[in-house]
């Protein structure tokens, strides 16, 4: 069998950006076992809960959900046990610090697989307020509305641009 390589993308945390201001991201590996790897090459991953600790100078993957592989006997994991991230010592180092510091959490945004490995985006995050949520969305449209009307405008729709 050839040797994996590129990026491939297993699950994506959407609604992180949404719910979090994005201060800083790191790559990560997972420790896992047989069965999870081959429910990941399925396709079969779920961040929608995840969030990651520092416990004792290790970094953990909490909540993240890898279904049971279907063709795995009694030597199957179980769905939702913590998982060790592969971060470097000055990694964890750094997260501490800026966890202990301020009201800020790890949370994933995305796992792929990166030349056969499986990887996590971790992204060191500060919550969102209601009304920061609205004004990222008021921004967002009214920059996809300028960039319709750039377009209109570049295009030589004149009469549709003057509306």
């Amino acid at each position: 069998m050839a040797k994996e390589k590129g990026r491939k993308v297993i699950a994506t945390n959407r609604k992180a950006r949404h719910n979090y201001a994005i201060i800083d991201t790191w790559e990560a590996g997972v420790a896992l076992v047989g069965t999870e790897v081959k429910s990941l090459r399925d396709g079969h991953a779920s961040l929608v809960d995840a969030f990651a600790t520092v416990d004792d100078g290790e970094v953990w993957l909490r909540n993240l959900h890898i279904p049971e592989y279907t063709q795995g006997s009694w030597t199957n994991h179980t769905p939702r046990r913590h998982r060790k991230l592969l971060l470097h010592r000055k990694e964890i180092e750094h997260l501490v610090g800026k966890i202990h510091d301020g009201n800020m959490t790890l949370v994933p945004l995305s796992m792929y697989f990166s030349d056969g490995k499986v990887k996590v985006e971790l992204a060191l995050a500060r919550g969102k307020q209601d009304y920061d949520k609205r004004q990222d969305l008021a921004k967002r449209d009214s920059d996809r509305e300028i960039a319709r009307e750039m377009g209109r405008r570049f295009k030589g729709n004149r009469e549709r641009a003057r509306r």
